[in-house]
C-alpha cells in the first residue's frame, strides 16, 4: 500500500446566491401581514432606517440612495471574492421546498453586532432624537401600544374550564383527583380517546391524591360518569360518537339541553317540542347507528318498526347535536385574510384594473443624519463602518420591498389578461394557466412567479380568491377548448346539486352527465373530484 499526493486543476461553474439575494426571495414570498412584521423588526433593529415624511428633500434622498447603492456594490464585490456562509445556502435549499416556515432570516450574520461595533448609545446624537420626536404630532397615540392594548385576552383552555366546573361539583373527595386526571386526557373535541385503564396507569400523582392512588378501576369509572353527568356541555368525556350522542340526548330528555326539533339548527334559543322524537333518536343511535351512517333507512325502518317519517324526524333531531361538544367552550376564530391585491371592474373602459393593497406598508427611507455621519471623516472609522453596513442593509430592504411590489403587480396583470372569463362568468370559466407561461411572458424564472403568488390573496368582484388558484392545469372539452381543473370541479358540483336526490347519480352517470356538457372526464376522475369536494357517494346522497 502506497500513499502519495498530487495536484490537479478542475474547471467548473458553480452558482452561489449572496445572502442579499436570499433576502429578496424571502420578501417576495411573504404575504402582507408577514411583510408588515418584517418591516417593523427592521425599523426596530436598524437605526439608519426610518419612516419617510412628506417634507423630506427628494434630491437629498436620491443622493443617499446613490451613495448606498455604491456602498452595496462594494460590499457585494467583497462577498464575491470570499466564501459564502454554509448556513445561507442551507436556507436556500429549504427555500426550494416552498416552505416559508422553514426560512429564517438570511442576513442575521451580516447584521450582527460585533464586539468592536458601536452600540446605539455610542451613536447617540440629541439632534437626531429631537428630530424624530418632532416628527410625531403632540398627543398622537403610539400605534404599537394601541395594538397591544386592544389585543384580545387569551381565552381559557378546555382543560381550565372543565377543571373549574369540576371543582364546583359535589362529589366524593376521593374521586376529585381522578376526575382531574381524566380531564387532562380529553382531546380538543372533548373525547376520552385512551382506554380508562391506560389513563389510570399513566396519570401522574396529584398533590391531593388519596393514599390508595391510583385505586381500582371502579372508582375511575365513577369519576368518569360524574364528569359526563355534571360537566357542560353535554357529551364531554364520551369515549366514542355513539356515547357522545346518547349523553346529549339524555340531557335533552332531562331538560338540561333544550331545542326545538322544528327549528333551524342555528337557533340555540329554541325549546324542546317533541320528546317522543328524541326517544326514537336515542333508540336509533343505541341500536342502529351503523345503518344510519350508511343511509340504510329501509333496513332501519324494518328492524326498528318505525316509519320512514319518524326516522327522518329523528335524524333531523340528531343533526342538532354536536359530535365535537368541547368546541363550544373553546372557539378558534379564523385568522382574517388581508388581500395583497385588489381587482376592480372599470365600466368606462370595460376592463379590470388592479392595484396593490399596500397602504399598510410604510414608506421607508434612509436616515439622513446617519448617512451624513457615515461620510464624515472626523467620525471614528469604527462608527463609519457600522453605519455603512446598516445603510446598505436598509437600502437592500427598500429595494426588495419595491421589487416585490412590481413583480406582484405584473403577475396579477397577466392573470387578469388570461383569466378575463373567470371575472366575467365565474369559476366555471377558469382556464388552465401554467406558471411557466406567465414566467415566459414576464421574462422571469418560474420560481419567481411561484414565490410571488405563494400565500397571496386577491380581492375580486367575485369575492376573495387565492392568487395561486388561478394557476392550474386542465383538461380539454369536446369543442377542443381548455378548461381548468377547478372549473371542472365547479361543473361537477352543479351537476350533483341538480340531480334527483331520490335517484342520485353514480360516478359513471356523473361522468356521462359531464360529457353531455362537453367535458371529457373519466369515472375515476369523477370519484377523485367528488372526494376532494367532500361529496358523499350516491348511496349516501339518496333521499327516501
Amino acid at each position: 500500500m502506497r500513499f502519495d499526493t498530487s495536484q490537479s486543476m478542475r474547471l467548473g461553474q458553480q452558482m452561489k446566491l449572496a445572502p442579499r439575494m436570499i433576502q429578496s426571495m424571502e420578501i417576495l414570498q411573504m404575504p402582507l401581514a408577514e411583510l408588515e412584521e418584517r418591516i417593523e423588526q427592521e425599523l426596530g433593529s436598524n437605526p439608519t432606517l426610518e419612516l419617510a415624511e412628506n417634507d423630506f428633500d427628494e434630491q437629498a434622498m436620491r443622493e443617499l440612495r446613490d451613495e448606498a447603492e455604491r456602498e452595496a456594490r462594494e460590499l457585494q464585490r467583497e462577498m464575491d471574492h470570499g466564501e459564502g456562509s454554509v448556513d445561507d445556502f442551507e436556507r436556500l435549499d429549504s427555500f426550494e421546498q416552498w416552505n416559508p416556515d422553514a426560512v429564517d432570516n438570511a442576513i442575521d450574520d451580516d447584521r450582527a453586532y460585533s464586539r468592536e461595533s458601536p452600540s446605539r448609545e455610542d451613536l447617540y446624537d440629541p439632534r437626531i432624537d429631537a428630530r424624530r420626536a418632532s416628527s410625531r404630532l403632540d398627543g398622537e397615540p403610539d400605534a404599537k401600544f394601541e395594538a397591544m392594548a386592544s389585543a384580545p385576552a387569551r381565552s381559557a383552555s378546555l382543560a381550565e374550564q372543565l377543571l373549574r366546573q369540576w371543582a364546583m361539583v359535589d362529589v366524593d373527595e376521593r374521586l376529585r383527583p381522578m376526575g382531574e386526571a381524566i380531564i387532562g386526557f380529553l382531546d380538543e373535541d372533548g373525547y376520552l380517546r385512551v382506554d380508562l385503564e391506560e389513563a389510570r396507569d399513566k396519570a401522574p400523582r396529584p398533590d391531593n391524591a388519596p393514599k390508595e392512588w391510583p385505586g381500582d378501576l371502579e372508582r375511575w369509572e365513577m369519576a368518569l360518569t360524574a364528569i359526563q353527568i355534571f360537566l357542560e356541555p353535554a357529551g364531554v368525556a364520551a369515549r366514542d360518537a355513539r356515547e357522545c350522542l346518547l349523553l346529549q340526548i339524555d340531557a335533552a330528555l332531562a331538560g338540561d339541553l333544550k331545542f326545538d326539533i322544528s327549528a333551524s339548527a342555528d337557533d340555540e334559543t329554541a325549546t324542546i317540542a317533541d320528546p317522543a322524537t328524541l326517544a326514537n333518536a336515542r333508540m336509533l343511535v343505541a341500536d342502529h347507528l351503523d345503518d344510519l351512517m350508511r343511509n340504510r333507512l329501509p333496513r332501519v325502518a324494518e328492524r326498528s318498526r318505525l316509519s320512514l317519517e319518524q326516522i327522518k324526524r329523528a335524524i333531523e333531531a340528531l343533526r342538532r347535536f354536536s359530535l365535537a361538544p368541547a368546541r363550544r367552550l373553546v372557539t378558534e376564530s379564523p385568522e382574517p385574510i388581508t388581500p395583497d391585491v385588489i381587482i376592480e371592474y372599470d365600466e368606462a373602459t370595460d376592463r379590470y384594473v388592479s392595484y396593490l393593497n399596500d397602504t399598510r406598508i410604510p414608506n421607508l427611507r434612509l436616515n439622513r443624519d446617519y448617512a451624513l455621519m457615515s461620510k464624515d471623516r472626523a467620525a471614528p472609522k469604527r462608527d463609519r463602518d457600522f453605519l455603512k453596513t446598516h445603510l446598505s442593509n436598509a437600502q437592500w430592504l427598500i429595494d426588495a420591498v419595491e421589487q416585490r411590489r412590481q413583480t406582484l403587480l405584473r403577475v396579477v396583470q397577466v392573470v387578469i389578461s388570461e383569466q378575463r372569463d373567470y371575472f366575467d362568468y365565474g369559476p366555471e370559466a377558469l382556464k388552465p394557466l401554467p406558471m411557466t407561461q406567465v414566467a415566459d411572458q414576464l421574462g422571469v424564472h418560474v420560481a419567481t412567479v411561484s414565490r410571488a403568488v405563494a400565500d397571496k390573496w386577491v380581492q375580486t368582484p367575485r369575492g376573495m380568491a387565492a392568487l395561486r388558484g388561478f394557476f392550474s392545469g386542465g383538461l380539454a372539452t369536446e369543442g377542443g377548448e381548455d378548461m381548468s381543473y377547478d372549473a371542472a370541479r365547479a361543473a361537477l358540483r352543479e351537476v350533483v346539486d341538480g340531480e334527483d336526490k331520490s335517484k342520485p347519480l353514480s360516478d359513471e352517470a356523473l361522468a356521462k352527465a359531464m360529457q353531455e356538457r362537453g367535458i371529457e372526464i373519466a369515472r375515476r376522475t369523477v370519484a377523485k373530484y367528488r372526494a376532494m369536494m367532500d361529496i358523499p357517494p350516491a348511496r349516501l346522497r339518496k333521499a327516501y
